[in-house]
């Protein structure tokens, strides 16, 4: 895929009317916003693109509404949000495409923002419909997507609409692709990827594709003991999927074939139960990753892993990383993903580019309080896990390509 396409910078929107897809699917209880992030990350694109004279029509979804107008994922909340953020009323639409956006649309003065109703009211958008793409398109002369957390997402108004208008990329996915697409396709190397989270089935594509790209690859989380379990552990209760034991061998075998390292944890954290709740408290062991007592289960990497991952990863010139290496949402059980965010803090001005893939990592990484110390952390978990698997992202492919 071509990670090298045009942006807002490149084109002449002066005038115009630019239709831009953001990602203002934000989380909100009683009917406020509870955290504006994603809204506030979407400010540079807009405060450009209204600055430079366009007449901004903003869409996005909310929520998952399958086609029915549900007052609850209504995207009135983020235009008052916008509205305070930016110093200028942002007229919201009372519908996607219909009469009211576009008599909106066409009063647009330039300079004026407005924002559509939440595009997943309309059944078509999830499947690409040709016809909401058109409708869509017929609003505007130009199409910005700024929304990487949906890039890899072939909806009408992430991709379908690019077929009908001129389509570049704002700020934020221009960060996005810029930084990942470089490291995935010429990275600086010693290139390390850190893998974690709960399943190994998650991650099958991704373990595959990066293990032709890194120098090294580091597996903690729960997906590391299927692999523990197929080089001939004892896993005790710990999380295996047994259908993967043969994947996990071909992996380590294929590994070896390309001279590519595999660092799996030595030591583990174990516990006779789940907590529950997550955040209870809890008394840990540390045992050999491989002999974990039949009563027991491992739910983060011990100690020496810590500093053995540690060690890996000080001597990186790039690392990527998506999943935690343990249950992070527990104290006591969050120490080995501490551990790991620590040691990619501490390449923090040494020239190395730190990559975080979106997901809980970036949420880890954020309660940590470490994430002023890493290069980038990604908008978008799905869409990076889906960029590090190899796959060509729908949202970023339709753009139009620097020449």
């Amino acid at each position: 895929m071509n990670y090298n396409k045009k942006s807002i910078e490149d084109v002449d929107v002066s005038g115009k009317r630019v239709l831009c897809r953001c990602d203002f699917n934000v989380p909100t209880k009683d009917g406020k916003i509870t955290s504006d992030k994603r809204i506030v990350a979407a400010l540079p694109t807009i405060q450009y693109l209204m600055n430079h004279g366009a007449k901004v029509i903003l869409c996005s979804h909310m929520g998952k509404p399958k086609g029915e107008w549900k007052p609850e994922l209504s995207l009135k909340v983020v235009a008052q949000r916008l509205s305070e953020l930016l110093g200028k009323e942002v007229l919201m639409a009372a519908d996607v495409v219909g009469e009211d956006a576009k008599a909106k649309a066409a009063s647009l003065k330039d300079g004026d923002v407005m924002l559509l109703e939440n595009v997943r009211y309309i059944k078509g958008e999830t499947k690409n419909d040709p016809e909401l793409s058109k409708e869509l398109a017929s609003l505007a002369d130009l199409f910005v997507n700024d929304a990487f957390g949906t890039a890899h997402r072939a909806h009408s108004s992430t991709a379908g609409v690019a077929d009908y208008l001129p389509a570049v990329c704002g700020y934020l996915v221009q960060k996005e692709v810029g930084i990942m697409g470089k490291a995935l396709a010429n990275p600086e190397r010693p290139f390390v990827a850190i893998l974690g989270g709960a399943k190994v089935s998650d991650k099958l594509n991704v373990i595959n594709n990066l293990l032709e790209k890194v120098d090294t690859l580091i597996i903690g989380g729960g997906m590391a003991y299927t692999f523990q379990k197929a080089q001939g552990g004892k896993e005790g209760l710990s999380l295996v999927d047994d259908e993967k034991l043969e994947y996990c061998e071909n992996m380590l075998d294929k590994a070896e074939i390309l001279g590519k390292e595999i660092y799996l944890p030595i030591d583990s954290a174990i516990v006779p139960a789940f907590p529950d709740p997550i955040d209870a408290p809890v008394t840990v062991e540390y045992v050999d990753s491989k002999s974990i007592p039949d009563d027991k289960m491992g739910l983060d990497i011990g100690v020496k892993t810590q500093e053995l991952f540690a060690n890996v990863i000080k001597g990186a010139k790039t690392v990527i990383w998506n999943g935690p290496m343990g249950v992070f949402e527990n104290p006591t059980l969050a120490k080995g993903t501490y551990a790991v965010a620590e040691a990619l803090a501490s390449l923090h001005g040494t020239g190395a580019t730190t990559i975080i893939g979106g997901g809980d990592s970036a949420a880890a990484v954020q309660q940590l309080g470490f994430a002023d110390k890493m290069t980038h952390i990604s908008t978008g978990g799905g869409a990076s896990l889906e960029l590090f698997e190899g796959k060509v992202l729908p949202g970023i492919a339709c753009l139009n390509d620097k020449d």
